[in-house]
């Protein structure tokens, strides 16, 4: 006796089977109801499920898991993609408060410099005494220490960002040395900015995204599992025919061909003795499906939590960065009332270095809080879960 079948599958859970039987007439034991055709006997027909199983059953749960699994891989990537810009932003932004603090510094060294010269040139002609210039050469070496090691940290914040960097054929490539940041004037964030980021956010961001993916391949486990506790019943139907020879063309207006009379009719009733297993996997999935829900929300909650906070820390900041433009304007004031009196022989040049240098800091807090600006901006968007 020989039996062998084959099953596709149909969309909507049903199987298209396949079979072919051939018993041995020569058999002594066979019972002639079960006997064969000498060539077999070919069975074509379709099985479809009833019940819980006819809306979900394995193949169906693992092909909706695998499309869902491509959301969760599309919401990493663009996750990996936030991560890189914002991080890049944070470079650049890093590598401008650099250069500018490297242009003050050079700045803050050239007047430093060019007072000691006069000075040096005063104490030569015998108008002051030798020692007066040492205070001034204190204050051209402090200032050319914080030069080189400005110009040390521009090159290093140049190089961070020449790791972003790449071409169209897929090439790493390096920043031209005569390039340098762009300047800025950083605005307060407007009001109406943070509403279609908090709608942003809690659309669109990679994290909920991951978490609703989950939700939905737990739901979709879950419903599958609740089939499993249920009677498993399928009708199958099959159209029978005499197996044709191979030398032999085949008859369709045989008797025993493809015929409506030639069928076979069954029901398939599985159902497990013992659901422990079933149910406990099935209370399994309920309990995590709750857990991943319960963690959607408190994450929804930080996400919007994240853009406000970001939200408000860009406006401080551009708050500040205008108070500290006004605030160095101010001391700029000083700094020439000082000299135009130090001229006049009524102040001294301890007052005058202090001036400048408390310019020189005032005016690279604010480079550093322009900076922080834009961070800002970068970390709002990356909070909101878009690309900026």
């Amino acid at each position: 006796m020989a039996e062998q079948t084959g099953r596709t599958d149909l969309a909507g859970g049903i199987d298209l089977n396949i079979s072919y039987d051939r018993n041995d007439p020569r058999g002594r034991y066979i019972n002639p109801e079960e006997r064969t055709p000498p060539t077999g006997l070919t069975g074509v027909g379709l099985s479809l499920p009833i019940g819980k199983t006819m809306l979900i059953d394995a193949r169906r749960n693992a092909v909706r898991q695998a499309r869902l699994a491509q959301t969760l891989a599309e919401a990493d990537r663009l996750s990996l993609v936030n991560k890189t810009l914002y991080d890049a932003a944070k470079s650049y932004w890093d590598w401008f408060l650099a250069h500018r603090q490297r242009v003050l510094l050079a700045e803050g060294f050239e007047l430093a410099n060019t007072r000691f010269q006069a000075l040096r040139l005063q104490a030569l002609l015998g108008e002051i005494a030798t020692i007066d210039t040492t205070e001034a050469l204190i204050t051209v070496q402090d200032r050319l220490v914080q030069q080189q090691q400005a110009v040390l940290d521009e090159q290093n914040a140049r190089l961070r960002v020449n790791t972003y960097l790449w071409n169209a054929d897929g090439q790493p490539t390096e920043l031209p040395e005569q390039t340098i940041p762009q300047l800025t004037s950083p605005m307060v964030a407007a009001d109406t900015l943070l509403q279609p980021l908090l709608e942003q956010a809690a659309q669109q961001h990679p994290e909920l995204l991951k978490l609703d993916t989950k939700i939905g391949q737990l739901t979709l486990e879950e419903r599958w599992r609740q089939a499993l506790v249920q009677p498993q019943v399928a009708v199958s139907a099959s159209l029978l025919s005499q197996t044709p020879s191979v030398d032999e063309r085949y008859d369709w207006s045989s008797y025993y061909s493809f015929r409506p009379q030639n069928y076979k009719v069954g029901l398939d009733v599985v159902f497990p003795l013992f659901l422990r297993k079933e149910r406990g996997k099935l209370r399994e999935v309920q309990l995590k499906n709750q857990q991943t829900a319960l963690e959607r929300q408190q994450t929804g909650r930080d996400v919007l939590n994240g853009v406000q906070s970001a939200y408000n820390q860009l406006q401080v900041l551009g708050r500040q960065v205008i108070v500290q433009q006004q605030t160095i304007l101010n001391q700029t004031i000083l700094v020439r009332g000082e000299q135009a009196k130090f001229e006049l022989g009524e102040s001294s040049l301890f007052l005058i270095n202090s001036r400048e240098t408390k310019l020189i800091d005032l005016r690279i807090k604010g480079e550093e809080l322009k900076a922080k600006y834009q961070k800002a901006v970068a970390q709002l968007y990356y909070a909101a879960g878009g690309a900026l």
